[in-house]
Formats: structure tokens, sequence, C-alpha cells
């Protein structure tokens, strides 16, 4: 059984609230360069409609879909609320959160949210991840 440090939490807690600061300063500025935290064979499942499967993305097309989202929203605001970071390992971390994008004092999205992160070549990335649409 691996432990897991208080300093490895910590660590992790930090980035991933400036992941979220990043979000903020891209949503505001168009600037989308601190959020390139990707992992080679990043992944996301996108959970839509409860009837389909879902669709998968890779890093390149994720990361064009999030530079296209960034510039049509710009000015609009990402919410992370009701995050929880759990440590599988001091090298492998698992982040829920409950997204809501607003966009002029509309809230246009909602999504829950699941990343799988790694800790590779001393930096943290983003694995994969999991979408469930809410709205």
């Amino acid at each position: 059984m691996n432990l897991i440090t208080k300093e490895a939490v910590d660590r992790f807690t930090i980035m991933h609230d400036q992941y979220i600061s990043d979000w903020h300063e891209a949503m505001a500025t168009g600037d989308t360069t601190a959020l390139d935290r990707m992992a080679k064979a990043y992944y996301v499942a996108f959970f839509d409609n409860p009837s389909a499967k879902p669709l998968f993305f890779n890093a390149e097309e994720s990361w064009k879909g999030m530079q296209d989202s960034v510039n049509q929203l710009l000015g609009g605001h990402k919410n992370f609320d009701h995050r929880v970071i759990r440590l599988k390992d001091n090298e492998q971390a698992v982040v829920f959160y409950d997204l809501s994008i607003t966009y002029r004092d509309n809230k246009v999205a909602q999504f829950f949210t699941i990343e799988n992160w790694q800790f590779i070549d001393g930096n943290w990335l983003i694995q994969s991840e999991i979408q469930q649409r809410i709205i």
C-alpha cells in the first residue's frame, strides 16, 4: 500500500488551484497557453445524450475544441463547484467537480467532470477526463 503524503496532496492542490486560475485568465483574455497540461495520450469521454454512447476526443481534438470554446465564450466564467480531490498515490490524482459556464449572465452549460492526473517528468498532466452534460 502506497503512503500518500500531506505534502503530495498540498502540492497537487496548489497546482490545481493554479489550473483553475489559468482557466479564469483564459476566459477573460482568450490566451489558453497556460492550459496546455494534457498528456500525450490524453482523451476525454463526453456523455451528452443518455441514450447514446459517449463521444471520445483525443488531445489534439480536445485542444482545438477548448480553444474554440474559449474564443466563443470570451468574457464568460467557469465555476468549479464542489471540487473533491483524491490522490491514488503520490503521482496519481482524481478530481471531481460540478462545472458550470456562465456567459452574459446566463448559465449556458453545466457538467459533472472527473479528471485523472498523473505526475510525469516533473509535471502534473491530465491523462483523461469524463464529462457528463447536465445543461
